[in-house]
């Protein structure tokens, strides 16, 4: 099992990390150890000060394929949660400046957190899906799939180009503007629409 991520999916997002906005699909992975399931809790690693939620919808891959042509990716992705992916900040930012690598950042164990996923049905439309993220019950970020600079099925394709997608793949589709830092304590709660799929706390 992989776990894909994409990054500066949102323009908004991009811009408030005063990155480009890019061209193609920017895409990191991380191990499967980086995952972590819905309602267990999140330790806050000791190794960072800075530690960033970025609230991301994630497909599920059901079904084995390399070159994928953006028409039928449809047919390879049939389930949808919404997920956490953590961002050690202060790591990833003293890593970026000294054009260094920064997977320590990005896939430490535990910094990939999802939801229960829901089947993609005829009466979720994918162009128009709103999702969001509460910290202690405030929103912190809003999100809607019209937003998204290279779509799903664009993701998808573009992915299955470079690696082969298998059964149980997860691709972590990007974040939109306002992500920002926890603490211990916090408790993080994330929706699409109005269905709540992942809770947790961090301690």
């Amino acid at each position: 099992m992989k776990i894909i991520c994409v990054g500066r999916n949102y323009a908004k997002h991009a811009e408030e990390l005063k990155n480009e906005v890019p061209s193609e699909p920017v895409i990191f992975m991380k191990p499967k150890n980086a995952l972590l399931q819905n309602n267990h809790p999140f330790y806050y690693p000791e190794f960072t000060e800075n530690l960033h939620y970025e609230c991301e919808l994630v497909l599920r891959i059901s079904k084995n394929g390399k070159h994928i042509q953006e028409r039928f990716a449809n047919r390879y992705y049939d389930q949808v949660t919404v997920g956490i992916d953590f961002t050690a900040r202060d790591i990833q930012e003293k890593l970026k400046a000294k054009g260094l690598p920064w997977e320590i950042a990005k896939s430490f164990d535990n910094s990939a957190i999802v939801g229960k996923f829901i089947p993609i049905a005829p009466t979720l439309n994918l162009a128009n899906l709103n999702f969001s993220l509460q910290k202690n019950k405030e929103v912190v970020q809003q999100g809607n799939t019209g937003e998204m600079i290279f779509s799903f099925d664009k993701l998808v394709a573009y992915i299955s180009k470079y690696f082969t997608l298998n059964i149980g793949d997860l691709i972590f589709t990007g974040t939109p503007a306002g992500v920002g830092p926890v603490e211990i304590g916090d408790s993080l709660e994330a929706f699409i629409e109005n269905d709540s799929l992942l809770e947790f706390m961090v301690k």
